[in-house]
């Protein structure tokens, strides 16, 4: 199937939005305990907080090479999508999680819970994008990804209402 540059580029712009989606669940909600903790690895909360625009042009940067290599392995669908972005995941994260073990001050869970976290936020990338590759119209992959992002966001917030995860960075 002949994808046009405008889809390309629209089908890369919703893979980074279900990344963003997913990224906020992961450290709003699953991982923000482990911010909490004092830590010379990680920047104050304030500094840290104002530069979240950064880590999501990382995101841009990973949903393009994924898009960039799915259209040259000539993959598509979901599936396909996912497992590659899982297996993706694995490598990128897992040499970071490793490198980062062996030179620096970041705990185990947090390093882990990034490993975890982060491939799985390619995999759901992988899935956008295969199923875009597919076919799927993307006003429909938008929609998909929309919800996906309220969902996460509404099992942050009761997370944090239940006290389950901390509301504020501030310890």
């Amino acid at each position: 199937m002949t994808h046009s540059k405008r889809q390309i580029i629209l089908l890369t712009l919703i893979a980074w939005l279900s990344m963003i989606g997913f990224d906020f669940f992961l450290h709003a909600g699953l991982l923000a305990k482990l911010y909490i903790q004092p830590s010379q690895f990680l920047l104050p909360a304030g500094t840290a907080f104002s530069l979240i625009p950064v880590g999501y042009v990382s995101f841009l940067l990973l949903a393009v090479a994924l898009v960039w290599l799915m259209l040259r392995l000539k993959l598509d669908g979901w599936r396909e999508g996912a497992i590659f972005g899982l297996q993706i995941g694995v490598l990128i994260w897992g040499s970071l999680m490793l490198g980062l073990l062996s030179i620096s001050t970041a705990s185990f869970p947090l390093l882990l819970g990034w490993f975890i976290g982060q491939t799985l936020e390619l995999s759901l990338a992988g899935a956008i994008i295969g199923s875009g590759l597919a076919g799927t119209r993307l006003s429909r992959l938008f929609i998909i990804v929309i919800v996906i992002i309220v969902i996460s966001v509404i099992i942050t917030i009761i997370l944090q209402s239940l006290g389950v995860v901390p509301t504020s960075l501030a310890p």
